[in-house]
């Protein structure tokens, strides 16, 4: 008895020493299943100071493997004391904390990302990527009670494709879709940064100027007008490139005392409808311009 006694007692140290070569090969491990997480990550974002930090953040988890490592071939094939077998311990812990650390910012960027593009698709016209009705409505009637409240000046165009059901009819729902794509680069083109390009319903599109005056607003529009119609569009028939060439009749209406969305939206209607039953391809300003827009 006292011999299996001596036997087990002489046997321990060599267990022990076994946990704690596989607590630190784990943990090696463990921190390479993280490298992957942080690559993937920093795939994700995009190139910047957050991007830069979680490369350095794979640079440090490389040292921390190499210490592990050079731990264990340090005390391997020695004794453990009861206060080295704490490392091991420490080590081990330590990589599952960077590991879920890792994993999860992973998972949190992922459901970001996620978020950000559903928010987009729903602010966005599926079809141009510039933003939908939705996201008009929300932007000009913050515009207005901004402009409004610190008496700033703003206006806004509305924009209609000229005989574009001809269009449709002629070449075909997806020539269609050529043109307004093209209008579309065109008013991108020309317009600010920081004016604001949207599709109101169909081949109509509303551009919001801020800080924009109404002789400013009139002369952007004749230059958009201009520029689409000495801007055609190629496209193949047959085994040719035609031209296409489109125009495009424009609303211009600036923002009065006590304005609401509404009310700029209906004048810019009204003086797109004058622009469409006086010949197309023309800039029409707002009724009482003259006096009524700063």
């Amino acid at each position: 008895m006292d011999e299996r006694l001596l036997k087990a007692t002489l046997s321990l140290p060599f267990c022990v020493c076994n946990i704690m070569t596989w607590l630190l090969l784990f943990g090696a491990a463990i921190h390479l299943i993280s490298l992957y997480y942080v690559r993937k990550l920093s795939n994700e974002l995009p190139i910047g100071v957050n991007r830069k930090s979680w490369h350095l953040l794979g640079v440090l988890i490389l040292f921390f493997i190499a210490g592990y490592l050079g731990f264990y071939l340090m005390k391997r094939g020695t004794h453990y004391s009861k206060p080295e077998m704490l490392v091991p311990l420490i080590f081990f812990f330590g990589a599952i904390f960077v590991l879920m650390v890792c994993f999860l910012a992973y998972r949190t960027t992922k459901e970001l990302k996620r978020v950000v593009m559903l928010e987009h698709e729903t602010l966005t016209d599926p079809l141009l990527g510039i933003f939908n009705r939705r996201c008009l409505d929300r932007r000009l009637h913050d515009e207005v009670l901004r402009s409004n409240r610190h008496n700033l000046s703003f206006s806004l165009l509305l924009i209609d494709v000229d005989y574009f059901k001809k269009v449709n009819d002629t070449w075909g729902h997806q020539i269609g879709d050529l043109v307004l794509r093209h209008l579309v680069e065109i008013l991108e083109g020309t317009v600010r940064q920081t004016d604001i390009i949207a599709r109101f319903g169909g081949e109509e599109f509303v551009i919001l100027l801020p800080h924009t005056q109404e002789t400013e607003a009139y002369k952007l529009a004749e230059r958009l007008r201009r520029n689409v119609e000495h801007t055609p569009l190629m496209i193949t028939v047959g085994e040719k490139l035609e031209e296409l060439r489109i125009t495009v009749s424009i609303g211009c209406s600036c923002l009065t005392t006590d304005d609401t969305p509404y009310d700029m939206l209906e004048r810019a209607d009204r003086a797109l409808y004058q622009a469409k039953q006086t010949g197309r391809n023309k800039v029409v300003r707002c009724e009482g311009h003259e006096t009524g827009c700063s």
